[in-house]
């Protein structure tokens, strides 16, 4: 088996479907990149056996076949080359031999055969989204999504499919994002969670393709391709709460605040914040938004105001300044909706204004006040 191929394309595409590979893996041939040749064609794939990323490069081969190469060494020795054409040979030991102009390198490799198989999704449904709504999406959600391993639905992306729009939701149960599009509709109305590493890597992958996304799915799996890029799942197994029973539907109280001066002055106030908590305060009476926090143990204290334009009663509620600075770092607008009920019940922050077709709601839970 004999291949050209150029150093820096290929270290391109390592680089891309790469960040599926595992640290430590309990299969050692997950350790390496499966490289196959069929019909002047080299398919590099890598796994952890949740997600199978896939890669596709037109080459000049002299015979098909399979072999396992090892990840690391593999782009240890790409990165030092300059853009230069490699002639990569594969004898029947599975012994891999690489050809440069500066000379050549000799590694073991291991037989293709024993790589795991990317599952076949049998029966699918079929969306096309467009590259910038489908990154943006996971963008706005992600960062809410949970880590808790005993509740893996909390741990991944709800995409949920409507003829009227699409949505994407994540929680932790403490905050929520809740990402509507009105201009992207499908004909057959279905719902999944996708785990959140294979949605991180395709958030960072999708910022330099501009195209359409075509997700493929069924009960169990699902396959996103764009470019020359194919990313296969499995999709996360259970029910995802009842989301929209959590968005409290009557909020009269309505603040209104420059963003970027609110996330700023949450920023400085909660450094002086109890370390355990992150507890903020918020006090709002007419057109004045007083921010403050506390350290009793180390009397440690911060107190700032703003002006706001504020609709409602008198009120002072505590929120975690960590959870409220995520979704002020993800809102674009200049200023924030901050629309609340009662000290004890979540508040909803949203833009003033959206992009069109866009709709974000962004839900944090209030924390109890020390009086």
């Amino acid at each position: 088996m004999k291949f050209i191929v150029s150093s820096q394309v290929l270290l391109k595409q390592l680089q891309a479907i790469g960040g599926v590979l595992n640290s430590s893996n309990t299969l050692p041939i997950l350790d390496n990149f499966l490289f196959e040749i069929k019909d002047q064609n080299l398919t590099i794939s890598c796994s952890d056996l949740e997600s199978t990323m896939t890669s596709t490069i037109a080459i000049d081969a002299k015979s098909e076949g399979s072999v396992a190469i090892p990840a690391k060494m593999l782009l240890d020795i790409l990165k030092t080359f300059p853009n230069h054409p490699l002639t990569f040979s594969i004898d029947e030991k599975m012994g891999v031999e690489i050809s440069s102009d500066y000379g050549k390198y000799k590694l073991s490799g291991f037989n293709g055969e024993e790589f795991p198989k990317s599952p076949i999704i049998e029966a699918p449904s079929t969306v096309s989204i467009s590259s910038f709504i489908f990154q943006r999406a996971i963008e706005k959600t992600i960062f809410a999504s949970g880590n808790d391993d005993l509740r893996p639905v909390m741990s991944g992306i709800f995409i949920q499919l409507s003829e009227d729009h699409l949505t994407f939701v994540a929680t932790d149960a403490h905050k929520l994002v809740r990402y509507k599009r009105n201009d992207v509709k499908s004909a057959t109305p279905s719902a999944f969670i996708v785990p959140k590493k294979p949605m991180n890597l395709l958030k960072g992958l999708l910022q330099s393709y501009d195209g359409d996304v075509t997700i493929q799915y069924n009960e169990s799996n699902a396959s996103i391709a764009f470019n020359d890029i194919l990313l296969v799942c499995r999709l996360v197994d259970g029910k995802y709460p009842n989301y929209e029973a959590v968005i409290p539907k009557e909020n009269p109280n309505r603040l209104t605040v420059d963003r970027n001066a609110f996330s700023q002055s949450i920023k400085r106030v909660s450094i002086f914040a109890n370390k355990t908590t992150h507890q903020v305060r918020l006090k709002i009476n007419g057109s004045e938004l007083n921010i403050s926090a506390e350290d009793v143990d180390f009397s440690n204290e911060a107190n700032e105001r703003l002006t706001c334009s504020y609709e409602g009663e008198s009120m002072e509620i505590g929120f975690n300044s960590r959870f409220l600075n995520e979704m002020l770092q993800n809102i674009d607008s200049d200023n924030v909706i901050f629309e609340l009920s009662a000290p004890n019940r979540a508040g909803i922050l949203i833009p003033d204004n959206s992009d069109e077709g866009e709709d974000i709601l962004m839900l944090v839970m209030p924390v109890m006040l020390n009086s």
